[in-house]
């Protein structure tokens, strides 16, 4: 159940560009984007790749989230904090979703 908490942050980052259909399985292709992504960090700050991508997984992942307590028919909204492993999810999901917005030119 938990073994993707053991996967590396590299890897689970591969995996989450590999969706949306004309996308499935293509993981060579997820690889030499992520490899050249890497080169152009490096080239641009100077720092380690790796480190820039574990400081974005930090400064984009949620701290609190809101959950639904239902009692008595009334349903409302109640604030609970978000685990560690729930964090790196969704904040390599914003990542990915971000990415993949930016990489399509919509003129509206």
């Amino acid at each position: 159940r938990f073994k993707k908490a053991q996967c590396p942050i590299v890897e689970r980052l591969i995996n989450s560009l590999m969706m949306h259909g004309r996308n499935n399985g293509k993981k060579l292709m997820a690889v030499r984007i992520v490899k050249h992504c890497f080169e152009i960090i490096h080239l641009l700050t100077d720092e380690n790749p790796l480190q820039v991508l574990t400081n974005a997984v930090i400064q984009g992942a949620p701290r609190e989230d809101s959950t639904r307590i239902g009692s008595g028919g009334v349903v409302r909204r109640q604030a609970v904090d978000v685990s560690p492993l729930r964090r790196v999810n969704v904040s390599l999901a914003l990542i990915t979703t971000g990415a993949r917005e930016a990489s399509f030119r919509n003129i509206k």
